[in-house]
């Protein structure tokens, strides 16, 4: 059995997404992070940068004692070694979607993820940030629209890649995207919305609530937290 430790975000639905799709048996955990338990002790055991998704693996390959992943990268791989699915084992198609994972992961999630901050988060509008995450949002939808012409996935096959990159092209419309003009992107996302193993991990922790757009004060505190800096710095 496999503890997700869990809140429903672009971040949190790859991992969700991940174990149904792979069949794997998981326990969901919720770690509400608009009212702090990413900073509890015992999370941080498991997941030192106090973001969720985590995972703890009970039941790892090989045995022993249970196995506690953090990054969305670092889940995605270990679970797909651990069922054996959705990650190539030859050089070229392992290396061809490790790059599209890692593409995610330095830019189109962290960038989403500022360009949705700066235009719905943000205490005051700045203009020069909006229009700067902006603008790189839709760089990265072109990336990936190039990417995905005359190709159903974004590798050969369905890979962890797919898995990484849909939940947060499903944010398109809070990022204000016009998703018409990125038509292979369209016709990916439409597609991959059919899957049932995707559907049931983009509804897993469904009755928790979803990103609404606005943080009240408690989430504002919590969420924008930074760790105290040693004495002296």
């Amino acid at each position: 059995m496999i503890d997700l430790y869990y809140w429903p975000t672009p971040n949190g639905w790859k991992i969700s997404i991940a174990l149904e799709e792979m069949g794997l048996a998981y326990n969901l955990i919720p770690v509400n992070i608009g009212r702090g338990d990413q900073f509890k002790e015992a999370f941080l055991k498991i997941s030192p940068n106090n973001r969720m998704p985590a995972i703890v693996d009970h039941d790892p390959i090989g045995g022993g004692e249970p196995v506690s992943v953090f990054e969305t990268g670092a889940i995605l791989i270990y679970l797909a070694e651990k069922s054996g699915k959705f990650l190539p084992s030859d050089l070229r198609g392992r290396t061809e979607v490790l790059e599209w994972l890692m593409w995610q992961m330095g830019g189109l999630g962290p960038m989403l993820g500022q360009n949705g901050h700066f235009k719905f988060y943000a205490p005051e509008t700045l203009p020069y940030a909006q229009e700067r995450y902006t603008n790189e949002a839709l760089r990265l939808f072109g990336v990936l629209d190039r990417r995905l012409e005359g190709r159903d996935y974004i590798c050969d096959d369905y890979s962890i890649a797919d898995m990484a990159c849909w939940p947060w092209i499903l944010t398109y419309k809070k990022q204000e995207i016009d998703l018409g003009k990125f038509p292979n992107v369209r016709r990916w996302y439409d597609a991959l919305k059919e899957r049932p193993g995707l559907r049931a991990g983009y509804k897993a922790g469904s009755d928790l609530g979803k990103p609404t757009g606005q943080w009240d004060e408690e989430a504002r505190k919590n969420l924008m937290a930074q760790a105290e800096l040693p004495k002296g710095s």
